[in-house]
């Protein structure tokens, strides 16, 4: 029986179950869950407990997280910066 963690690059469009489902499939183990729900539109690390390590899950779920954004302006979008200026 497999059993651990696993850390999925979850892609956008997958919900978190959808993620688990597969996981399920692959390992043909019913005992699957995820250490936090992501929106489907979203992409990020998420991970998934299978076998005994699905008693951990209560424990990521729990802990403190960090969510990390990047912003370009002005990027493709050449009167931005004569806009933002203006306006100070």
């Amino acid at each position: 029986m497999p059993s651990g963690i696993l850390i999925i690059d979850k892609p956008a469009g997958w919900t978190s179950m959808d993620v688990c489902a597969k996981v399920r499939g692959i390992f043909h183990e019913k005992r699957v869950g995820h250490g936090g729900t992501l929106d489907p539109m979203a992409t990020g690390v998420l991970p998934v407990f299978v076998g005994q390590a699905t008693r951990g899950v209560e424990f990521a779920e729990n802990g403190q997280k960090e969510y990390v954004a990047g912003l370009r302006l002005g990027h493709g979008y050449p009167g931005l910066w004569w806009c933002v200026y203006q306006f100070r």
